[in-house]
């Protein structure tokens, strides 16, 4: 595959640039076997339809097709969940989990790593930080009867911010 070139002017980042390396949604790290695509998760309902709302351009069209988008506040109600499972940006600032070149966090890493990006030393962290969430089913599966999305629906939402599905457990 040729590398392409991406610019990115949107209100986080300006003229910054990167290069997809990778066919879309293939050559993933073994270890990173995602249930979700990004465009799955924008369909159900994440971030509260605010994370993607400016910064179209960079990404398929076709992902936003039927995406649940806020154009204006974050919406818990268009959650799959119908409920908020996320922390302030500024939050995941002071903990350090935001890479500069990412500066929306761990959904913005996957929509670019997904479309081909690769950049070896962020995506072995961000993959690190994805199995680290495993935890919250193996919670769900404890505490909770198969099939009852009533029973923690905030660490369910969560999970599904994290590309995995939760209403499989």
């Amino acid at each position: 595959m040729k590398p392409k070139k991406i610019v990115v002017n949107d209100r986080m980042q300006q003229g910054y640039s990167y290069y997809r390396t990778a066919p879309e949604g293939k050559d993933f790290d073994p270890r990173f076997v995602p249930d979700l695509t990004p465009k799955q998760m924008l369909e159900m309902g994440v971030f509260g339809g605010k994370y993607m709302t400016d910064c179209r351009d960079e990404f398929p069209k076709s992902w936003f097709t039927g995406a649940k988008l806020s154009p204006k506040i974050s919406d818990p109600k268009l959650n799959f969940f119908g409920i908020g499972a996320s922390q302030p940006l500024r939050e995941w600032r002071r903990k350090d989990w935001i890479h500069p070149d990412d500066p929306r966090g761990w959904f913005q890493w996957y929509c670019r790593y997904y479309s081909g990006r690769r950049m070896p030393e962020e995506d072995n962290r961000q993959i690190a930080r994805w199995l680290a969430i495993r935890r919250h089913m193996a919670q769900i599966r404890h505490n909770c009867a198969p099939g009852d999305w009533s029973c923690r629906p905030r660490q369910r939402q969560a999970l599904l911010h994290w590309a995995y599905d939760a209403r499989r457990i």
